[in-house]
């Protein structure tokens, strides 16, 4: 993979670790998987302190944690993609929803790359197949004038396909998946004898996500929803742990883009708390608070603290300060709806300005830049 690449995907990015996995694993596998059900579950939760002898025979490696939340949903979720029936991960914005199809998908079946992007200009032949039309005026409908979907590969070679943003389809569109899910067949009326009908291949079936809060969401068919097995991915709870990853997926980011700028715990914590209270409703003191329209998530404290260490970086002093956190803070919580600014500046008002006066420290560094944005404003 060359280094311009911006974001490699899964089974490339953690080739290393899936070829150790491969090589370590004993347990059985469901027909078509290129891994067991173990050790996708070890792939994606990590090894702990368990290493496994690295391909080649050159030391021992750990196999890192990439999602964080329910250990039980991610087993569950496993265990649909053996069964003949699709996964559903339904959740609000920001959860890891995407990444967690993407790691399973690369874990399972040895690609996340046939993906269909879900949306209001969706239409079914970029979900079941098109044509090349230069071919099709010169030759007719044969097989080899017929462009086939990500959805047709995963089929035609038994792999895990994906499908982003379901529900952001129309529901006539939606419902061109139903007799695939259940037959396991797709049929191709332009083509005769064989070539008219595909079988899913061992292996095969789909992950799809949908979003439970957001705009332009449409609702499923029970017919569709029938065929798929939900699962709920809901945001991390636990502050340390969200802390964590937010200040380990930050440093990895700035790292990347070559920006040597600290990330400081305090600044960690100031966003972390303010998005997991925002999105509650609920200070950790008890006071009720109105929960922004914004998706305050895990993934926009990551991007939050990125934008502003980058700020810091090109435009500041190189130290990450309250100025830079107050400023693209103010950005994150107003991005869905413009009234989300006055539920921001109560926070402020109320909760940092309480803490600010009994503890002083960060939270009194915040409520200094904040105002001080709001006077150049």
């Amino acid at each position: 993979m060359p280094e311009s690449v911006l974001r490699p995907a899964a089974e490339v990015l953690f080739r290393e670790e899936l070829d150790a996995l491969a090589a370590a694993d004993t347990h059985p596998k469901p027909r078509g998987f290129r891994l067991s059900p173990r050790m996708i579950r070890t792939f994606i939760l990590g090894s702990g302190e368990a290493k496994l002898p690295r391909p080649g025979g050159e030391g021992e490696l750990a196999v890192t944690q990439k999602f964080f939340g329910d250990d039980a949903l991610v087993e569950r979720a496993i265990v649909t993609l053996a069964s003949p029936r699709a996964l559903l991960l339904v959740g609000e914005p920001g959860t890891a929803k995407s990444m967690l199809s993407e790691l399973l998908a690369a874990a399972a079946t040895g690609t996340s790359l046939l993906t269909v992007q879900g949306s209001a200009a969706t239409t079914e032949d970029q979900i079941k197949y098109t044509w090349n039309y230069a071919l099709l005026l010169a030759k007719g409908p044969v097989r080899e004038a017929l462009v086939p979907s990500p959805l047709f590969a995963a089929m035609r070679e038994g792999r895990i396909a994906r499908f982003e943003e379901l529900t952001r389809c129309p529901v006539e569109v939606q419902d061109s998946l139903v007799g695939i899910l259940s037959d396991k067949v797709l049929r191709v009326p332009e083509l005769e004898g064989e070539d008219g009908i595909l079988f899913a291949r061992e292996g095969f079936n789909l992950i799809a996500t949908a979003n439970a809060r957001d705009r332009g969401v449409n609702e499923m068919s029970a017919a569709l929803r029938r065929r798929f097995n939900f699962e709920s991915v809901r945001p991390i709870r636990d502050p340390f742990v969200e802390m964590a990853l937010v200040e380990r997926e930050v440093q990895k980011q700035l790292a990347a883009a070559g920006a040597s700028v600290p990330v400081p715990r305090d600044a960690v914590e100031l966003v972390v708390t303010t998005f997991q209270e925002l999105r509650s409703g609920r200070s950790r003191e008890g006071v009720h608070l109105d929960r922004p329209e914004a998706p305050l998530s895990t993934a926009e404290a990551i991007a939050t603290l990125h934008a502003a260490a980058l700020h810091a970086h090109y435009y500041g002093t190189g130290r990450l300060g309250a100025e830079e956190v107050a400023s693209h803070l103010a950005g994150a919580a107003t991005l869905d709806a413009a009234e989300d600014t006055s539920k921001l500046e109560r926070y402020v008002e109320t909760v940092v300005r309480d803490r600010a006066a009994r503890h002083g420290g960060p939270w009194g560094a915040l409520l200094e830049a904040w105002r001080k944005i709001g006077r150049e404003r």
